[in-house]
């Protein structure tokens, strides 16, 4: 719901191995956001790799897998 509100488009799915795998396509600033809201105060996380593409159209909504 959140990267929806964002504006965002892609997916969000569980690994295998307890980690998060989030693509996202859409401004770079409503990214960071996401990612910043991802991680509440308190919770420990900690974002592996975050890495930046030209912008595709691949996705038409946001969803959770």
């Amino acid at each position: 719901a959140r990267a929806a509100a964002l504006g965002l488009y892609g997916y969000a799915r569980n690994l295998p191995d307890g980690r998060v795998e989030v693509m996202a396509e859409g401004d770079v600033e409503r990214i960071k956001q996401l990612a910043e809201a991802l991680c509440p105060p308190g919770a420990r996380c900690k974002i592996a790799e975050m890495s930046w593409e030209e912008y595709k159209g691949e996705f038409k909504d946001f969803e959770v897998l």
